[in-house]
């Protein structure tokens, strides 16, 4: 039974813990500035968000999510899911975009308080708003 338990506070206290591939983005949130060097079609809703492991970002209309980490200076994310609510026009090419971009481990380059995610012929400019 102590066996048990002890197990048991190990596997715990690796949960606490953040991993160590998140290249400091855990607990920040960015405001999206450009898609391939287009301003969002709905600014006011275009973030990002880095949480332990996870993602989150939303362009507009659909949310996109799943796992991340950081390895070689790219930034890894999936699975991703995101909602499926109808969309067209611009919003909808520019979450098409962004999904693309996330699942093709895009390079990152941070410098100070804003991020470019660049990979499979999409770019995503980053402003760091907390973090």
């Amino acid at each position: 039974m102590f066996a048990l338990s002890l197990a048991a506070t190990a596997m715990l206290g690796g949960c606490a813990t953040a991993p160590s591939g998140s290249a400091g983005l855990a607990g920040t949130h960015w405001t999206i500035m450009r898609i391939d060097g287009a301003v969002p079609a709905v600014p006011e809703k275009a973030a990002m968000r880095f949480d332990d492991a996870r993602l989150s970002a939303n362009v507009g209309c659909n949310g996109i999510g799943g796992d991340y980490r950081v390895e070689g200076g790219r930034l890894l994310a999936g699975p991703l899911m995101a909602t499926r609510m109808f969309c067209e026009g611009p919003v909808w090419q520019q979450e098409e975009a962004v999904n693309a971009l996330l699942s093709a481990a895009p390079e990152m380059q941070r410098s100070g308080s804003t991020m470019r995610l660049v990979s499979g012929g999409h770019a995503l400019d980053l402003q760091l708003v907390r973090g």
